[in-house]
């Protein structure tokens, strides 16, 4: 069995800038990109933002919301834009690890054993209901999240660049899943909370989705590729060279730091937490235009960043208490540097 790695599982990338250099380069083509999803993606301006910033910092996204507010198409959009390779994986209790990586199967007429490659050999995998597989199934991609490689049968074969994860979950139904062990939770750079539209977002919303329309396919064809992914890892490699000074960083690790021992929380997070922190707060620096990272941006990072790295004790969930809320009171008490 043999891995080919010069073979291109990728489209053709369209005709984009060029290369970027600067973050202020960075900065252009983000917001070039944030501004073809809003072509299709109407609100949740801050699901898309915390997106970007999973796609700057080179991380994953776990996406949790009830059904039908857009998680598919707001995938679909972004590798649109970027001219990226995608798939979509329907998680299910019967879904088989092999299902996931691929497996090598005998060739009759080659009479030889042959890799058949699974859709994490793409540029953007969408992981739907990820909760709905067992363990086992779940487990399959902790290799090619953490590693961005993937075994079979003792041999492994390294994905080409860039490589993200969006994964959803449904909070509503709790028949047929099962919860993600802690190992899996931390793979995940940002949890990301998807909320209802607002009142206007919901009435543009249904005003473009039935107007001439049959059916209710998702359609990104507006969508102009302004990326490749070469850019992509490009921009990466600008946003983890984003300056974070001394006082910022120790502000980002007093507030991982403090969950250890925070009232309502009975474990806090590792140091895995503090280095997504100063990651995410990087890529967030960079979609604000900035080559520098404030503590504004650390703060604003940390319930995404901390929320699927603590768990709350029993009387704290017996309040109603929620990750949010916790880490809320947390930062209102934790200083921010001033200058």
């Amino acid at each position: 069995m043999e891995f080919n790695s010069t073979d291109s599982y990728f489209s053709p990338a369209a005709q984009v800038p060029t290369i970027p250099t600067t973050p202020q380069d960075a900065t252009d083509i983000i917001l070039r990109i944030q501004e073809q999803i809003r072509k299709v993606f109407i609100g949740q301006e801050q699901v898309v933002e915390q997106i970007l910033c999973a796609l700057l910092a080179g991380g994953h996204v776990l996406l949790e919301g009830v059904p039908g507010l857009g998680k598919t198409l707001l995938a679909k959009a972004l590798a649109q834009a970027c001219s990226c390779h995608s798939s979509r994986i329907q998680f299910t209790p019967d879904l088989m690890p092999a299902d996931v990586t691929g497996h090598m199967f005998y060739d009759m007429k080659a009479s030889e054993f042959v890799v058949r490659r699974g859709p994490v050999f793409t540029n953007l995998m969408l992981a739907d209901e990820i909760n709905r597989a067992p363990a086992k199934t779940q487990a399959a991609l902790l290799e090619v999240m953490q590693e961005g490689q993937v075994t079979i049968e003792g041999e492994t074969a390294q994905l080409s660049p860039p490589f993200l994860v969006i994964a959803t979950q449904n909070p509503i139904e709790q028949d047929g899943t099962y919860a993600l062990p802690e190992a899996q939770l931390d793979r995940f750079l940002l949890h990301v909370m998807f909320d209802y539209p607002t009142e206007q977002e919901e009435l543009a919303l249904v005003a473009a989705s039935t107007f001439e329309r049959v059916g209710d396919r998702l359609d990104v064809d507006k969508i102009e590729a302004v990326a490749s992914p070469e850019m992509i890892v490009a921009l990466q490699k600008i946003t983890a060279g984003i300056r974070v000074d001394d006082s910022v960083l120790n502000y980002a690790l007093s507030i991982v730091r403090t969950t250890r021992n925070w009232p309502g929380i009975i474990t806090g997070a590792g140091p895995r937490g503090g280095i997504a922190l100063i990651r995410s707060a990087r890529a967030s620096a960079i979609l604000a235009g900035r080559d520098f990272v404030t503590p504004d941006d650390v703060k604003q990072q940390a319930i995404p960043t901390l929320r699927h790295r603590i768990a709350l004790s029993p009387d704290a969930e017996i309040e109603g208490l929620t990750e949010e809320h916790i880490l809320n009171r947390l930062l209102d008490q934790i200083e921010a540097p001033r200058r």
